[in-house]
């Protein structure tokens, strides 16, 4: 069968496209992040960069945990209500948000990265195998 058979939560051929382009151009604060998340550094969790899901890319995403990582720039602060929204249909595909902003990323890595793996351990306790 084709590819497009096996799409990830109903993306389309436009949208990965469009992941594979944001993944080569991060920002400053996700590629910040990326180089905290990638490769497993983080508790051994595993990230994916740019991941599509439906019509959404969300900029980080833990499979085993359901964990949808965001890094809102400035832009965000004009969009809240589609924030909004976008974070509700998230949640309803079962997933967990975490919104920082770049200044957060920026400036206090070691925060964030502490709250991931709070929410990401609560969501998949270690002592279950995570």
């Amino acid at each position: 069968m084709e590819k497009d058979s096996y799409r990830i939560r109903g993306t389309t051929k436009p949208i990965e496209q469009s992941a594979r382009r944001l993944r080569q151009q991060l920002t400053p604060a996700e590629a910040h992040l990326w180089s905290a998340l990638s490769r497993r550094q983080l508790a051994g969790l595993k990230f994916r960069s740019q991941h599509p899901v439906g019509r959404f890319i969300v900029d980080f995403y833990c499979p085993a945990c359901k964990l949808v990582i965001e890094v809102d720039g400035d832009i965000h602060a004009q969009q809240k209500d589609y924030d909004s929204v976008r974070t509700e249909q998230l949640q309803a595909f079962g997933y967990q948000v975490l919104r920082f902003t770049n200044e957060d990323v920026l400036s206090d890595l070691q925060t964030v990265l502490a709250h991931i793996v709070k929410v990401a351990e609560a969501q998949f306790p270690p002592e279950l195998g995570g």
